[in-house]
């Protein structure tokens, strides 16, 4: 019994491992294809996102130039509302010493 085992055990060890290693080969192919069709996928999506990076900077020159507007225009208030206080602190700082 124990000579049949030492010559079967083998056999079916070897024969495993063969298995084993076809289907290994097998998910390897597989798993090699699946990464071709991903590259594929991301080329196609970068592809589309390119046709919308001239549109993306016309809307970022024209957000840039209205938040510099708008920035100008702030800036323009809030020194004329900073001259009027001026006025006013030093008429009464005038009159105070008078």
């Amino acid at each position: 019994m124990i000579e049949f085992m030492n010559l079967f055990l083998p056999i079916i060890l070897y024969i495993v491992g063969i298995i084993l290693l076809i289907v290994l080969i097998i998910l390897g192919i597989k798993c090699i294809g699946i990464l071709d069709k991903v590259d594929r996928v991301v080329d196609n999506i970068e592809e589309k996102v390119n046709t919308f990076n001239g549109a993306i900077s016309i809307i970022s020159k024209v957000s840039d130039g209205i938040a510099s507007i708008g920035d100008s225009v702030i800036f323009g208030i809030t020194s004329a509302i900073s001259k009027v206080f001026n006025k006013i602190r030093s008429k009464e700082e005038d009159e105070y010493y008078e």
